[in-house]
C-alpha cells in the first residue's frame, strides 16, 4: 500500500505517460510481431520506473521492481518477472531519450534568461581508468576529469542551460558523448549556430579565433576564464594579473549554478555512478530515464 498522496503522484504520472506515448513515444518502440499488445504495457514499464526514481528514491532497477512487486502489485497487476522487466525497460532506451525533451521544452520557467546560457559537462562513470571499459562502447571510451583529478572509462553528459537568477539553471539541450570528447568540439557541432547570445564555460571552450567568427555572424559571445599565452614573460602575466582575476572570478560566479544543477541530478537520482550497467540501452536508460525522474519531479 501507499498513500494517498503518493497514489495520486503515481496517477498524474501514469496519465503524463499516456499522454506523451500516444503522441510520439509509442514511435520509439512499435512492435512488429504478434505481441504488439502485451498485458503489461510499456506506458506502464516507465511509469513504474520514474516513480519509482522519483517518489521512492530506488535507483537499481531490481530496487525497482522490488518496491513494485511489494507496493505496486495491486495498480500493475500483470507485472512480469525482474528479468522480464529488466528487459523492457531496456528496450524502451530510446522512449525515455525522447521524453526527456517536452520536459526540458514544456516546462522551462518563465523568468529563465534567454540571452545567457551556462555549458559544462560532468562524468558518467562505467569504471575507474585502471580498468579497461567494454561496456556500451558506441558510447563510452576512456577520459580524464580534471574536476576529480582521475581517469575513468564511461560517457560524459554535455548541458546547455538557461540562466535562472537566484535559482538552479534550467537545462536547454543535454548531450552524451564518449568520456574523450572534447566539449569545445561538442559545442561547434550542437551549438555553434545559436543566434544572440552570452554563453559562460570554463577554460576549455577558449578558441579567440573560432569565437570571433561566432561573434560576427551569430552575434554570440563566449565568456570564459582568462587562460595564460604560452610563450607569455612573466611581466605581462604580472602586469595583467588583477584585471584578469577579476574578470575570470565574475565569469566563474555566473557559471557555478550549472554545477549546483549537476549535484542536485546526482542527489535525485545517482546517475554519475554507471557501473552496475551492461549494455549501450541500460546505459541510455541509466541517464536519460534518471534524468526525465528528476524533471517529474519538479512537474508533480
Amino acid at each position: 500500500m501507499i498513500t494517498k498522496d503518493n497514489a495520486d503522484k503515481l496517477i498524474e504520472i501514469y496519465f503524463y505517460i499516456c499522454e506523451k506515448f500516444e503522441k510520439d513515444l509509442k514511435y520509439c518502440c512499435q512492435r512488429y510481431s504478434n505481441n504488439n499488445e502485451p498485458e503489461f504495457t510499456d506506458q506502464e514499464a516507465m511509469t513504474i520506473y520514474l516513480y519509482s526514481i522519483h517518489q521512492e528514491e530506488r535507483f537499481k532497477c531490481k530496487q525497482i521492481h522490488r518496491f513494485a512487486d511489494n507496493y505496486l502489485r495491486s495498480w500493475f497487476p500483470k507485472l512480469p518477472s525482474y528479468s522480464a522487466f529488466n528487459n523492457r525497460i531496456n528496450r524502451l532506451s530510446e522512449a525515455f531519450t525522447h521524453l526527456v525533451r517536452p520536459l526540458l521544452n514544456e516546462f522551462v520557467p518563465k523568468d529563465c534568461s534567454s540571452e545567457f546560457s551556462l555549458l559544462d559537462s560532468l562524468p558518467i562513470i562505467t569504471c575507474s581508468g585502471k580498468r579497461s571499459g567494454k561496456v556500451a562502447p558506441e558510447l563510452t571510451d576512456k577520459g580524464y576529469c580534471s574536476t576529480k583529478g582521475m581517469y575513468y572509462y564511461g560517457s560524459k553528459l554535455h548541458a546547455l542551460a538557461f540562466h535562472h537568477k537566484g535559482h538552479l539553471p534550467f537545462p536547454e539541450e543535454l548531450l552524451l558523448t564518449p568520456a574523450s570528447e572534447n566539449d569545445l568540439n561538442v559545442f561547434k557541432q550542437a551549438w555553434s549556430d545559436i543566434e544572440n547570445r552570452t554563453f559562460f564555460g570554463d577554460k576549455i571552450y577558449h578558441n579567440k579565433d573560432f569565437f570571433s567568427e561566432i561573434a560576427s555572424s551569430q552575434n554570440a559571445v563566449m565568456l570564459t576564464p582568462v587562460k595564460n599565452i604560452k610563450g607569455q614573460s612573466e611581466r605581462e602575466k604580472q602586469f595583467n594579473k588583477a584585471a584578469n582575476d577579476l574578470f575570470s572570478t565574475a565569469v566563474s560566479v555566473v557559471r557555478q549554478p550549472i554545477e549546483s544543477l549537476f549535484n542536485w541530478l546526482i542527489e535525485k537520482t545517482d546517475f554519475q555512478r554507471a557501473s552496475k550497467v551492461r549494455s549501450t540501452k541500460g546505459l541510455i536508460v541509466h541517464v536519460f530515464g534518471k534524468i526525465a525522474a528528476a524533471f517529474i519531479y519538479l512537474i508533480f
